[in-house]
Protein backbone atom coordinates (compact mmCIF):
# COMPACT_ATOMS: atom_id res chain seq x y z
CA UNK A 1 0.00 0.00 0.00
CA UNK A 2 1.15 3.48 -0.88
CA UNK A 3 1.30 4.46 2.85
CA UNK A 4 3.83 2.21 3.55
CA UNK A 5 6.41 3.98 1.47
CA UNK A 6 8.30 6.59 3.43
CA UNK A 7 10.76 9.46 2.27
CA UNK A 8 14.58 9.97 4.19
CA UNK A 9 16.91 12.49 3.33
CA UNK A 10 20.69 10.98 4.09
CA UNK A 11 21.38 14.24 5.07
CA UNK A 12 19.16 14.58 8.21
CA UNK A 13 20.28 12.72 11.53
CA UNK A 14 17.37 10.28 12.42
CA UNK A 15 18.41 10.00 16.63
CA UNK A 16 15.34 8.17 17.64
CA UNK A 17 16.06 5.23 15.53
CA UNK A 18 19.11 3.56 16.91
CA UNK A 19 19.51 0.97 13.56
CA UNK A 20 19.33 3.73 11.37
CA UNK A 21 22.40 5.47 13.19
CA UNK A 22 24.40 2.11 12.95
CA UNK A 23 24.15 2.21 8.96
CA UNK A 24 26.91 3.80 7.27
CA UNK A 25 26.07 7.39 5.59
CA UNK A 26 29.09 7.18 3.01
CA UNK A 27 31.22 4.64 0.93
CA UNK A 28 33.92 5.30 2.82
CA UNK A 29 32.62 4.18 5.97
CA UNK A 30 31.25 0.98 4.16
CA UNK A 31 33.07 -1.71 5.22
CA UNK A 32 33.51 -5.16 3.66
CA UNK A 33 31.93 -5.67 -0.37
CA UNK A 34 35.32 -4.25 -1.61
CA UNK A 35 35.20 -5.56 -5.36
CA UNK A 36 31.39 -3.80 -5.24
CA UNK A 37 32.14 -0.73 -3.22
CA UNK A 38 34.92 -0.04 -5.80
CA UNK A 39 32.97 -0.35 -8.82
CA UNK A 40 30.12 1.89 -7.51
CA UNK A 41 32.46 4.37 -6.35
CA UNK A 42 33.54 4.70 -10.09
CA UNK A 43 29.85 4.51 -11.57
CA UNK A 44 28.73 7.13 -8.93
CA UNK A 45 31.83 9.60 -9.57
CA UNK A 46 30.99 9.15 -13.61
CA UNK A 47 27.46 9.93 -13.32
CA UNK A 48 28.53 13.47 -10.99
CA UNK A 49 31.07 14.52 -13.79
CA UNK A 50 28.29 13.78 -16.83
CA UNK A 51 25.58 15.31 -13.84
CA UNK A 52 23.38 12.74 -14.74
CA UNK A 53 21.21 10.64 -13.01
CA UNK A 54 23.09 7.03 -11.62
CA UNK A 55 22.04 4.16 -14.17
CA UNK A 56 19.72 1.91 -12.29
CA UNK A 57 21.20 -0.43 -9.58
CA UNK A 58 20.08 -3.78 -8.70
CA UNK A 59 21.90 -5.69 -5.47
CA UNK A 60 21.31 -9.05 -4.68
CA UNK A 61 22.40 -11.36 -2.01
CA UNK A 62 21.30 -13.19 1.33
CA UNK A 63 19.49 -10.69 3.81
CA UNK A 64 21.22 -8.47 6.55
CA UNK A 65 24.42 -7.84 4.19
CA UNK A 66 23.79 -3.94 3.62
CA UNK A 67 21.56 -3.59 0.14
CA UNK A 68 19.62 -1.06 2.20
CA UNK A 69 22.52 0.91 3.69
CA UNK A 70 24.19 1.34 -0.10
CA UNK A 71 20.37 2.44 -1.35
CA UNK A 72 21.05 4.91 1.24
CA UNK A 73 24.62 5.64 0.71
CA UNK A 74 23.91 5.88 -2.99
CA UNK A 75 21.04 8.64 -2.19
CA UNK A 76 23.77 10.38 0.07
CA UNK A 77 26.43 10.37 -2.72
CA UNK A 78 23.96 11.48 -5.39
CA UNK A 79 23.31 14.70 -3.41
CA UNK A 80 19.85 12.85 -3.75
CA UNK A 81 16.75 11.87 -1.40
CA UNK A 82 15.69 9.00 -1.69
CA UNK A 83 12.16 6.74 -1.42
CA UNK A 84 11.83 3.54 0.04
CA UNK A 85 9.30 1.18 -0.43
CA UNK A 86 8.99 -3.00 -0.91
CA UNK A 87 7.53 -5.30 -3.61
CA UNK A 88 4.60 -6.73 -1.57
CA UNK A 89 3.78 -3.03 -1.23
CA UNK A 90 2.96 -2.08 -4.20
CA UNK A 91 0.18 -3.63 -4.82
CA UNK A 92 -1.68 -2.33 -7.91
CA UNK A 93 -0.30 -0.01 -10.71
CA UNK A 94 -1.80 3.00 -9.50
CA UNK A 95 0.37 2.89 -6.35
CA UNK A 96 3.54 2.75 -8.38
CA UNK A 97 2.19 5.38 -10.75
CA UNK A 98 1.67 7.65 -7.18
CA UNK A 99 5.19 6.84 -6.04
CA UNK A 100 6.94 8.09 -9.78
CA UNK A 101 4.93 10.68 -10.37
CA UNK A 102 6.05 12.23 -7.09
CA UNK A 103 10.34 11.89 -7.54
CA UNK A 104 12.21 14.83 -8.44
CA UNK A 105 15.36 14.88 -10.44
CA UNK A 106 18.15 12.81 -8.86
CA UNK A 107 15.92 11.23 -6.51
CA UNK A 108 16.73 7.24 -5.81
CA UNK A 109 13.46 5.01 -5.47
CA UNK A 110 14.37 2.14 -3.33
CA UNK A 111 12.34 -1.61 -3.82
CA UNK A 112 13.25 -3.79 -1.41
CA UNK A 113 12.31 -7.88 -2.32
CA UNK A 114 11.46 -6.60 -5.73
CA UNK A 115 10.95 -10.10 -6.94
CA UNK A 116 7.71 -9.55 -5.24
CA UNK A 117 6.09 -7.07 -7.60
CA UNK A 118 3.23 -7.91 -9.13
CA UNK A 119 3.93 -8.53 -13.28
CA UNK A 120 1.09 -6.04 -13.76
CA UNK A 121 3.33 -3.31 -11.68
CA UNK A 122 6.04 -4.41 -13.48
CA UNK A 123 4.39 -3.44 -16.81
CA UNK A 124 4.04 -0.03 -15.64
CA UNK A 125 7.85 0.32 -14.58
CA UNK A 126 9.42 -1.00 -18.44
CA UNK A 127 8.95 1.99 -19.73
CA UNK A 128 9.58 4.29 -16.28
CA UNK A 129 13.09 2.69 -16.29
CA UNK A 130 13.66 2.88 -20.26
CA UNK A 131 12.17 6.40 -20.93
CA UNK A 132 11.13 7.66 -17.81
CA UNK A 133 7.87 8.02 -19.30
CA UNK A 134 4.80 6.45 -17.87
CA UNK A 135 1.60 5.38 -19.40
CA UNK A 136 -1.84 5.76 -18.02
CA UNK A 137 -5.48 4.53 -18.96
CA UNK A 138 -8.11 6.94 -18.12
CA UNK A 139 -11.63 6.09 -18.55
CA UNK A 140 -13.18 2.71 -18.81
CA UNK A 141 -14.61 0.92 -22.05
CA UNK A 142 -15.07 2.46 -24.88
CA UNK A 143 -14.08 5.79 -23.33
CA UNK A 144 -10.57 4.88 -21.88
CA UNK A 145 -7.88 6.67 -23.56
CA UNK A 146 -4.01 5.67 -22.68
CA UNK A 147 -1.80 9.05 -21.92
CA UNK A 148 2.07 9.33 -21.30
CA UNK A 149 3.55 11.44 -18.83
CA UNK A 150 7.19 12.66 -18.52
CA UNK A 151 8.71 11.46 -15.50
CA UNK A 152 11.89 13.12 -13.93
CA UNK A 153 14.73 11.41 -14.06
CA UNK A 154 15.45 9.20 -11.75
CA UNK A 155 17.19 6.09 -10.43
CA UNK A 156 15.34 2.59 -9.14
CA UNK A 157 17.81 0.96 -7.03
CA UNK A 158 16.38 -2.59 -6.41
CA UNK A 159 17.31 -5.28 -3.96
CA UNK A 160 16.38 -9.01 -4.33
CA UNK A 161 17.42 -12.09 -1.71
CA UNK A 162 16.07 -14.50 -5.10
CA UNK A 163 17.45 -12.39 -7.96
CA UNK A 164 16.66 -15.89 -10.42
CA UNK A 165 12.95 -14.87 -9.42
CA UNK A 166 12.76 -11.85 -11.46
CA UNK A 167 11.76 -11.62 -14.79
CA UNK A 168 14.20 -11.38 -17.26
CA UNK A 169 12.45 -8.06 -18.83
CA UNK A 170 12.94 -6.71 -15.52
CA UNK A 171 16.61 -7.76 -14.62
CA UNK A 172 17.83 -6.85 -18.31
CA UNK A 173 16.51 -3.01 -17.38
CA UNK A 174 18.94 -2.82 -14.80
CA UNK A 175 22.33 -0.73 -15.80
CA UNK A 176 24.36 -2.33 -12.51
CA UNK A 177 23.99 -5.47 -11.19
CA UNK A 178 25.95 -6.33 -7.92
CA UNK A 179 25.87 -9.33 -5.86
CA UNK A 180 26.56 -9.20 -2.02
CA UNK A 181 28.82 -11.85 -0.49
CA UNK A 182 29.24 -12.92 3.04
CA UNK A 183 31.82 -10.60 5.22
CA UNK A 184 34.99 -11.86 6.48
CA UNK A 185 35.37 -12.03 10.81
CA UNK A 186 38.14 -9.68 10.41
CA UNK A 187 35.70 -7.28 8.31
CA UNK A 188 32.27 -7.59 10.87
CA UNK A 189 34.97 -7.59 13.83
CA UNK A 190 34.95 -3.54 12.26
CA UNK A 191 31.48 -3.37 11.86
CA UNK A 192 31.15 -3.71 15.49
CA UNK A 193 33.91 -1.64 17.00
CA UNK A 194 32.35 1.09 14.50
CA UNK A 195 28.44 0.11 15.67
CA UNK A 196 30.05 -0.09 19.41
CA UNK A 197 31.69 3.82 19.22
CA UNK A 198 27.84 4.80 18.09
CA UNK A 199 26.23 2.69 20.87
CA UNK A 200 29.11 3.94 23.64
CA UNK A 201 29.54 1.25 24.49
CA UNK A 202 33.41 0.45 25.35
CA UNK A 203 34.73 -3.37 23.42
CA UNK A 204 38.11 -4.68 22.69
CA UNK A 205 40.07 -6.06 19.83
CA UNK A 206 39.45 -9.84 21.33
CA UNK A 207 35.57 -9.25 21.88
CA UNK A 208 34.59 -7.74 18.82
CA UNK A 209 36.08 -10.65 17.03
CA UNK A 210 34.31 -12.78 19.72
CA UNK A 211 31.09 -11.22 18.31
CA UNK A 212 32.18 -11.28 14.18
CA UNK A 213 32.86 -15.11 14.49
CA UNK A 214 29.61 -15.61 15.96
CA UNK A 215 27.86 -13.58 13.35
CA UNK A 216 27.44 -15.90 10.54
CA UNK A 217 29.13 -13.54 8.07
CA UNK A 218 26.11 -11.29 8.58
CA UNK A 219 26.49 -7.62 9.42
CA UNK A 220 22.42 -7.27 11.01
CA UNK A 221 23.41 -10.45 13.03
CA UNK A 222 26.63 -8.89 13.98
CA UNK A 223 24.87 -5.41 15.40
CA UNK A 224 21.74 -7.74 16.91
CA UNK A 225 24.60 -9.71 18.99
CA UNK A 226 26.30 -6.95 20.21
CA UNK A 227 23.05 -5.25 21.37
CA UNK A 228 22.55 -8.08 23.60
CA UNK A 229 25.91 -8.23 24.62
CA UNK A 230 25.40 -4.93 25.26
CA UNK A 231 23.15 -5.39 27.43
CA UNK A 232 24.37 -8.09 29.26
CA UNK A 233 27.71 -5.79 30.50
CA UNK A 234 25.84 -3.31 31.73
CA UNK A 235 23.15 -5.43 34.09
CA UNK A 236 25.53 -7.92 34.77
CA UNK A 237 28.96 -6.21 34.11
CA UNK A 238 30.40 -2.51 34.44
CA UNK A 239 29.14 -1.83 31.07
CA UNK A 240 32.64 -2.76 28.95
CA UNK A 241 32.23 -5.23 26.97
CA UNK A 242 34.80 -8.70 28.03
CA UNK A 243 35.23 -11.38 26.28
CA UNK A 244 33.27 -13.40 29.26
CA UNK A 245 30.91 -10.84 28.58
CA UNK A 246 30.30 -11.90 24.83
CA UNK A 247 30.71 -15.84 25.68
CA UNK A 248 27.73 -15.50 28.83
CA UNK A 249 25.59 -14.12 26.47
CA UNK A 250 26.22 -16.16 23.50
CA UNK A 251 25.54 -18.98 25.69
CA UNK A 252 22.33 -17.06 27.11
CA UNK A 253 21.09 -16.84 23.45
CA UNK A 254 22.28 -20.65 22.33
CA UNK A 255 24.73 -19.45 19.98
CA UNK A 256 28.00 -20.93 20.00
CA UNK A 257 31.29 -19.18 18.66
CA UNK A 258 30.63 -20.77 15.12
CA UNK A 259 27.36 -18.81 14.92
CA UNK A 260 25.34 -21.85 14.90
CA UNK A 261 22.31 -21.41 16.65
CA UNK A 262 19.27 -23.11 18.24
CA UNK A 263 17.09 -23.51 14.59
CA UNK A 264 20.17 -24.88 13.20
CA UNK A 265 20.67 -27.42 15.74
CA UNK A 266 17.07 -28.37 15.28
CA UNK A 267 17.50 -28.45 11.61
CA UNK A 268 20.80 -31.20 11.84
CA UNK A 269 19.04 -33.04 14.75
CA UNK A 270 15.58 -33.32 12.35
CA UNK A 271 18.00 -34.28 9.82
CA UNK A 272 19.91 -36.71 11.29
CA UNK A 273 17.85 -38.70 13.71
CA UNK A 274 14.90 -38.37 12.22
CA UNK A 275 15.73 -38.67 8.87
CA UNK A 276 18.66 -40.87 8.90
CA UNK A 277 20.73 -37.98 7.31
CA UNK A 278 18.58 -37.97 4.31
CA UNK A 279 18.40 -37.29 1.34
CA UNK A 280 14.51 -35.76 2.50
CA UNK A 281 12.36 -32.83 1.26
CA UNK A 282 12.49 -29.79 2.59
CA UNK A 283 8.78 -29.65 2.71
CA UNK A 284 8.83 -32.62 4.78
CA UNK A 285 11.96 -31.22 7.21
CA UNK A 286 9.81 -27.90 7.09
CA UNK A 287 6.55 -29.43 8.45
CA UNK A 288 8.90 -32.42 10.42
CA UNK A 289 9.99 -28.45 11.99
CA UNK A 290 6.72 -26.46 12.60
CA UNK A 291 8.86 -24.04 10.15
CA UNK A 292 8.15 -22.92 7.07
CA UNK A 293 10.01 -24.14 4.05
CA UNK A 294 10.73 -20.88 2.89
CA UNK A 295 12.39 -20.38 6.16
CA UNK A 296 14.61 -22.88 6.00
CA UNK A 297 15.79 -21.91 2.22
CA UNK A 298 16.57 -18.12 2.76
CA UNK A 299 17.21 -18.19 6.79
CA UNK A 300 18.76 -21.53 8.02
CA UNK A 301 20.02 -23.20 4.84
CA UNK A 302 22.55 -20.62 3.13
CA UNK A 303 24.80 -20.52 6.62
CA UNK A 304 24.75 -24.70 6.84
CA UNK A 305 25.47 -24.72 3.31
CA UNK A 306 28.39 -22.15 3.60
CA UNK A 307 29.37 -24.26 6.39
CA UNK A 308 29.69 -27.76 4.72
CA UNK A 309 27.01 -29.15 6.89
CA UNK A 310 24.03 -29.91 4.76
CA UNK A 311 24.39 -30.73 0.74
CA UNK A 312 21.37 -30.10 -1.55
CA UNK A 313 20.89 -33.48 -3.47
CA UNK A 314 18.40 -34.55 -6.30
CA UNK A 315 16.12 -36.51 -4.35
CA UNK A 316 16.36 -33.81 -1.20
CA UNK A 317 18.55 -32.30 1.82
CA UNK A 318 21.53 -34.75 3.19
CA UNK A 319 23.78 -34.18 5.92
CA UNK A 320 27.57 -34.31 6.05
CA UNK A 321 29.98 -36.03 8.05
CA UNK A 322 30.95 -32.52 9.48
CA UNK A 323 27.08 -32.08 10.88
CA UNK A 324 27.20 -35.43 12.47
CA UNK A 325 30.70 -34.71 13.82
CA UNK A 326 29.15 -31.31 15.20
CA UNK A 327 26.63 -33.58 17.04
CA UNK A 328 28.76 -36.19 18.32
CA UNK A 329 26.57 -38.96 16.19
CA UNK A 330 28.42 -41.56 14.09
CA UNK A 331 28.69 -40.95 11.03
CA UNK A 332 27.20 -43.29 8.38
CA UNK A 333 27.66 -42.74 4.81
CA UNK A 334 24.39 -44.69 2.68
CA UNK A 335 24.24 -42.45 0.35
CA UNK A 336 27.61 -42.06 -1.36
CA UNK A 337 26.81 -42.02 -4.80
CA UNK A 338 24.18 -39.91 -4.58
CA UNK A 339 23.85 -37.54 -6.63
CA UNK A 340 24.15 -33.31 -6.18
CA UNK A 341 22.31 -30.55 -7.50
CA UNK A 342 25.67 -28.56 -8.28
Amino acid sequence: MIEETRFYDPNEQVSDEKEFTLRPKTLADFVGQVNLRRNLSVFIEAAKKRNESLEHVLFYGPPGLGKTSLANIIANEMNGHIKITSGPAIERPGDLAAILTNLSAGDILFIDEIHRLNRSVEEVLYPAMEDFELDIVIGKGPAARSIRLNLERFTLVGATTRVGSLSAPLRDRFGIIEKFDFYTPEELAKIVCRSSTLLDTPIGEESALMVAESSRGTPRIANRILKRVRDWSQVVSDGSISVDDVRASLDAMGIDTTGIDQNDRLYLDTLIKKFSGGPVGVDTLAASMSEESETLEDVIEPYLLQKGFIDRTAKGRMATALAYDYLGVPFKDTNKNQPTLF
